[in-house]
């Protein structure tokens, strides 16, 4: 990948690190819940993301926030945001900043 789509994804990471998950005190990504961020050409933007179950009260409003929040990056076009739930999210996802933050190391 180029440097601008580094930039971008960079960019876009810092992003999500300003979401933080209602239930705990860590931001999403540190926290495991991006899957995966690809860029395409015409920087146009798709993340796979998860929740920590999916009973989590926030299903509807997280990837919308998360939607919202990139779209707002003045580069990009478009931004498709996938929930999936497989594989289920688990603590091992978490970042060691995030399992030292909650005490779980």
């Amino acid at each position: 990948m180029n440097n601008k789509y580094n930039l971008l994804e960079d960019h876009i990471i810092s992003i999500l690190k300003n979401i933080y998950d209602p239930e705990i005190s860590v931001d999403i990504y540190e926290l495991g819940l991006i899957y995966d961020i690809k860029i395409f050409k015409k920087n146009q933007v798709k993340i796979v993301m998860t929740l920590t179950s999916p009973n989590c009260p926030i299903a509807e409003s997280l990837p919308l926030l998360v939607k919202e929040k990139v779209q707002s990056i003045r580069e990009i076009e478009k931004v498709n945001v996938i929930l999936t739930f497989d594989p289920p999210w688990s603590k091992e996802f978490m970042s060691e900043e995030a399992r030292l933050e909650l005490g779980l190391l």
